[in-house]
Parts: C-alpha cells; structure tokens; sequence
C-alpha cells in the first residue's frame, strides 16, 4: 500500500516564448498538459502501473503566468477506486529571482491504471500514514465537495 506522501511530485517549466499566447502568458493549453504529466507521474508512482487520463474536474485558471516565469505544479494522489486514482493539482507561478508564488490553476484529474492491452486494472489502497498526509486529503477531499 502506497502513502499519499509517496505520490507527492513537484515539478518546474519555465515559460517560454513558444509557451505563451499573443498577451504573453503561458497558453492554457500548455499549463494542462504539464499538470497531466505531473498528475500521471503521481498516479503512476501510486499504481505502479501505467496510467491514463479519464476526467478532469473543474480546471480553474485564476491568474495568467507570464513568460519568463516559472510553473510550478505540485500533485499527489489523495483517494483511489477500483481502477482509477484521484490527483489533487495545483500550479503557481513562480519568480526566478525570489521564489515567490501566486496560485495560477488548480484541479482535480482522475487517471486509470490500464494494462499493456489499455484494459483497466486494479489499483491498491492508498493511505494516509501521518498527519501531513491527512491534511493533504483532507484539503483535496473538501476542496472537491466545494467545486461540485
């Protein structure tokens, strides 16, 4: 069985010209795909199996990212089905320079584990051994009740 703190990945784009649209800001396009990838490594790291996306809750863009900044994404698992595995999300643009961060997007993704054929397959319990990793399902779980 898998902790949630074992699913935890944080991970950093640098926005690029070829990233932004003509306001130079990341395209929103752009921002899902890198949260996918870093909601994939989570579910993956969970299942220990490949794993694919099935739906994307309530994706909120609340400010732009700027070219030149950074992507920040953080991401961890935070409940499981049979099949499917649950993936808190959450970018923030980043300054180079300082550190700072501002929330820019936030969602929830759910992904499925799936066999060399792409079949469904079972995915074990996912736990939450500390008080840290309470908290983080306990703010994705409240957090999902609220965009519903």
């Amino acid at each position: 069985m898998t902790s949630i703190s074992e699913t935890y990945i944080e991970n950093r784009e640098r926005v690029q010209p070829d990233d932004t649209n003509n306001y130079g800001n990341a395209h929103g396009g752009n921002v899902v795909k890198w949260m996918d990838e870093v909601g994939a490594m989570s579910a993956m790291r969970h299942a220990g199996e490949n794993c694919v996306t099935a739906r994307i809750n309530e994706l909120n863009f609340t400010r732009p990212l700027p070219r030149g900044d950074i992507c920040f994404i953080e991401s961890y698992a935070y409940a499981t089905g049979e099949t499917s595995i649950r993936v808190r999300l959450t970018a923030y643009r980043e300054d180079p320079q300082t550190g700072e961060r501002e929330e820019t997007t936030d969602s929830y993704f759910i992904f499925v584990a799936v066999d060399e054929e792409n079949d469904p397959i079972p995915v074990p319990d996912l736990t939450a051994d500390n008080e840290r990793c309470q908290n983080l399902r306990d703010r994705a779980l409240a957090g999902e009740r609220h965009e519903r």
